[in-house]
Order: structure tokens, then sequence, then C-alpha cells
């Protein structure tokens, strides 16, 4: 292995699905391989084109992983001011309409060839190893680093008999990020707490949201007018994004926040909901767009000063972290999603109700504090590829590294006896997972999509792979 580092970042969703897991992996992506001195392979799901017509918007098909790669390539390409130079390739995938997620089919490790296996970066370790069966991460990769995106536990909890499925998916993520990572890092304190794992914001905002706070900087400094409208919120519109939160407190204040015109953007499952429960109790949301919009138009174009997010299942909202770019005020929950956030001025955050309404009456009535250049860089995917490099321990040469696992000559024997204990008991639990992920019934009893242990026909056929073999379970460890 040669002193340069191959990265190879899997995710669990790929454009034109405008979600996290789709949007900050490509441009961690981008920004790693910036530099030229690192290796990077961006590895995104291929759907089949009957499950890309269930996930992504408009109608937007393709024909072939080509097809896909031209448009992801094209809309990164349009939004940073480098030629990213990443390599793309596709794993196969399949979409779960009861967990309305993008699940692994097969052992998508195989997307990496041996010589070039180093560093593997598994955005939402969690999810693309609930199924895993085929190789063992850390037995192909010298070093494997989790990112922990979503709240799951948040999520499940607001569900019929969550609070159960909650405590077995908390000890599902453990078990399988402690025997597949050597590494984890959360965006925030908001996520479950895992083993070998580390916070730290390790996304940023997409450029161009930073020129337009530099727009509205400009225009503030000349005595112009840069916001001309009061407070919006805009997110995926279902009621776990918080939107059940904002409703109650428009709704119980409504007599001191008289005036207050608040405009909701998105589209989702509880639209008509939302929509409906607002009529109802008469509250002060004078426009409600219940359309779906590309947040990035929205965002950038608006003249909203500002930014109004209650939600508290977020890990880190990019939407906040797009109005703190953009120059907004932010009134949002004091919770350890919005950890970050508090460093920026224009971030309010609020305990109580009676918090709630007076920081959104003083925002209203000021002005935004200008965004220093600090402040924009901290937010910037520069800042955030260092702070990534930095909690991966990536940052030094590969000789360099540290090591897990340090001692003395006189402490070596005893050391040695526990380090061959612990990696007997991890290679057991390795070998109960992989003995439970290679049956259909258990699979198919955990959420698993029927037929997902190896790729069908169709999914080869797009992938030029080779045909899928039937395979009896194994149960001697690939090493």
């Amino acid at each position: 292995m040669s002193t340069r580092r191959h990265l190879a970042v899997f995710t669990t969703a790929s454009l034109p699905w405008m979600t996290g897991t789709a949007i900050n992996p490509l441009f961690r992506a981008a920004y790693l391989a910036k530099d030229g001195d690192r290796e990077v392979t961006l590895v995104i799901p291929w759907l089949s084109l009957r499950d890309q017509e269930l996930v992504y918007p408009n109608k937007i098909v393709f024909g072939s992983p080509l097809e896909h790669e031209a448009y992801v390539r094209r809309w990164i390409e349009e939004r940073i001011s480098f030629r990213p130079s990443f390599s793309i390739k596709f794993y196969p995938a399949k979409f779960s309409k009861e967990l309305r997620s993008i699940l692994p089919v097969g052992d998508i490790t195989e997307c990496i060839p041996d010589e070039v296996a180093d560093v593997a970066v598994l955005e939402e370790p969690e999810h693309l190893n609930w199924y895993h069966h085929g190789r063992k991460w850390k037995n192909k990769f010298r070093r494997v680093i989790g990112v922990v995106h979503t709240n799951y536990i948040a999520y499940v909890k607001r569900e019929k008999n969550g609070q159960a499925i909650a405590c077995f998916m908390k000890y599902m993520n453990t078990w399988v990020t402690r025997i597949y990572c050597h590494k984890i890092i959360r965006l925030s304190g908001a996520t479950q707490d895992l083993p070998r794992s580390v916070v730290c914001n390790v996304h940023g905002v997409n450029p161009k949201f930073l020129e337009v706070g530099k727009l509205k900087l400009k225009q503030l400094q000349n005595g112009e007018i840069a916001f001309t409208k009061g407070a919006y919120y805009i997110g995926k519109m279902v009621w776990s994004k918080g939107y059940r939160e904002l409703l109650d407190l428009l709704s119980k204040y409504q007599s001191k926040l008289v005036g207050l015109e608040v405009d909701l953007y998105g589209s989702g499952e509880d639209s008509d909901e939302v929509r409906k429960s607002a009529e109802l109790l008469s509250l002060a949301v004078k426009h409600m767009a219940m359309v779906c919009v590309d947040t990035e138009t929205l965002q950038s174009s608006n003249s909203y000063k500002v930014f109004i997010n209650p939600s508290t299942t977020d890990v880190v909202c990019t939407t906040t972290a797009e109005a703190l770019a953009m120059g907004k005020i932010v009134i949002c929950a004091n919770h350890p999603s919005n950890e970050f956030f508090k460093q920026f001025p224009n971030c309010r955050t609020y305990d109580s109700g009676e918090e709630f309404v007076q920081l959104t009456l003083d925002a209203l009535a000021e002005q935004p504090a200008p965004l220093t250049d600090m402040q924009s860089h901290d937010l910037s995917w520069e800042a955030a590829t260092e702070r990534f490099m930095e909690a991966a321990e990536l940052n030094l040469p590969i000789s360099a590294e540290p090591r897990i696992h340090q001692t003395s000559k006189a402490s070596l024997p005893a050391f040695l006896r526990t380090r061959k204990l612990k990696q007997s008991l991890e290679d057991a639990s390795v070998y109960l997972h992989q003995a439970l992920s290679g049956l259909e019934v258990t699979r198919r009893a955990f959420g698993a999509v029927p037929k997902t242990l190896q790729p069908d026909e169709q999914l080869c056929n797009d992938l030029g792979l080779a045909p899928a073999k039937k395979k009896r379970l194994k149960l001697k460890l690939r090493t």
C-alpha cells in the first residue's frame, strides 16, 4: 500500500433524492479529493427502474449507471468552484416502502478492489450494516470510519410500540457499529452513544448559500433592505420534522404573536393533516406553501429574515446551517442537535414557549448580526473536511497513525491475552451477525426487503455483475 490514501465513501442514498445522506456525502467526496493528495471513490446505491420511480422526484429516472453518474456529477459541478476528481461506483440496492429507506443488496464491500481497500467511510454505518452479509469491513479495509447522520431512535419512538422498537434498535445499532467500525463520528449529541465514538459536526453548507450571505451583508452595509419578509420554516412535511411542535407553539401563544406570518414550505406524507390542523386552530399562518420545492432555490432566493426550526429529531439540520450561512436569524430549540450552531450570534435557542415568543418578536424587530469571515469558514465544506480528517484520525501519514492499543514491554503478555480475548469475542459476534443476516426468515423478521441476500437478475444486468449464485451459509469468516 502506498502512502497515498484511498478513501471509499459509502452512503445510503443518491441524487436526485434530495436527502441529507445523498447530498452531504457527495460534497464530502468532492472536498476530500479537492487537493489531489487523496484518491476518493463515492459509492452510491443503484436502484432498478421500478424503485427509481418510487424514490426519485419529478419522474426522474435513469436507464443506466452512466446516466445516473452524469446527473450526479453535473449537480455537484454546478455548485462548487473546482472540478471534482473523485470516481463514482454503484452498489445494488432496493427501496423499502415500510422503512422509507434504500437498503443494500448483497456484499457491497466488493465494490472496492482489495488492492486499493484502505479507508472506508460508512455514511450511516448502522443503516448500511443492519442486514450486511459479506466480507467483514475491518478485515478488508485498514480503517473503517462511520458517520452517524440520523436519529433513528427519536423517529421510531413516535411509532406504534415505539419504545420497544427503539430499545431493540439501540442494541442493534451498537452491535453492528462495534463489530464493523474502528471509529464512529456522531454529528451531534442528539444521536445515541456508540462504541469508540466522538461528537463532531463534519458537514458543511453548499457554497451557494455562503455567496448569498455575502450579498446580504453587502446590502446591509450599504444601508439597503436585505430582508423584506418575516419568518419561515422549510422541511419535509411529516409530523416528526417539527411541525407538531411549531403548530403547538403558534396555537398556545397566538395572542402574543399577533400579526406574525409564518410561511411553511415542504411536502410529505402528512401535508394534508398539517394544513387541516393549522386551519382548525385558526393559527397565524397566513400562507401555507404546500408544494414540492427545490429547497436550494427557495433558500437562496427568498428574502426572509427569520428561520424558525422547532424540530428535535434532526442530528444537525441542514436548513438551519443554510439559513445561518445566508445571514438570517435562526430560532431553534435548545437541543443537542443545535449545539454546533450556538457559536453563531444569529442562532437563538429557547427552552420554553415564553422564550420562543420573546426571541421571535426580538428577531423580527432587529437586523441580523454580520457574519464574519471566520464564521463563514466554520460553515464551509473546507472547514468540515478539516474537522472530518481530525476526528477520523486520518490527518497523519499511514505509518504515524495512532494505534488503539499501546503498552509497555513489561505488560505485553497480559495485554496480548486481553487483546486476543477481545478479538475472539468480536469474531464470535461477527459470526453470529453473519449467521442471522444469512437467513431469509431472519432478515424478513427484522424488516429487510425480501430476497436481498444477493442481487437479482435485473440488478446484475444493470450493473454488469456476474449472475448471482445461490450460496450456502458460510460459517467460516472470510479474511
